[in-house]
């Protein structure tokens, strides 16, 4: 390899990592714009094994936002990240698969003890595809694994509009 295609791989996989943490933090600040604009347009994700929905973008984010205003606190941590680029149209390096393991401690709004500790902690992995744009690189898929959840001792009482 030469040193220009060295630094090329090292700059997709810098902007690979910021783009897998930019999701992360929108999912977890509930920043569902921000949530939505990581996606391609046919961007799709899949989060049936942890009880929700398949969908587009959209239809996941406006899911996202009714399931997580029960929790007060969320903190995903993406870890593990193994990178592999693909070749699309014969253009080596225009795709991405990203497979990573994820922890996520979650506080429910309604805690009522001035406990810190979380209620709520799963566990398992994503599978993300990535296309590179002209806008950079986006998610065209993003699939979690879920293998493990811990529930509370106790359930809080319902959250009432």
């Amino acid at each position: 390899m030469t040193q220009r295609v060295e630094l090329a791989t090292v700059r997709d996989r810098l902007a690979v990592d910021e783009l897998i943490t930019d999701y992360a933090v929108a999912v977890d600040d509930g920043d569902w714009a921000a949530y939505r604009s990581l996606f391609a347009p046919d961007g799709r994700a899949d989060y049936r094994s942890a009880g929700g929905i398949e969908g587009d973008a959209g239809q996941v984010a406006a899911w996202l936002a009714e399931s997580m205003r029960f929790f007060s606190m969320r903190q995903h941590l993406i870890v593990n990240r193994r990178v592999h680029f693909g070749v699309l149209d014969q253009d080596a390096g225009d795709t991405a698969r990203v497979q990573a393991d994820y922890i996520n401690p979650m506080r429910f709004a309604e805690n009522g003890d001035g406990s810190s500790a979380p209620d709520f902690v799963c566990g398992g992995r994503y599978t993300f595809g990535l296309l590179r744009t002209y806008d950079g690189w986006r998610l065209r898929e993003v699939v979690v694994q879920e293998k493990w959840r811990r529930l509370p001792d106790r359930i809080p009482p319902a959250v009432v509009d």
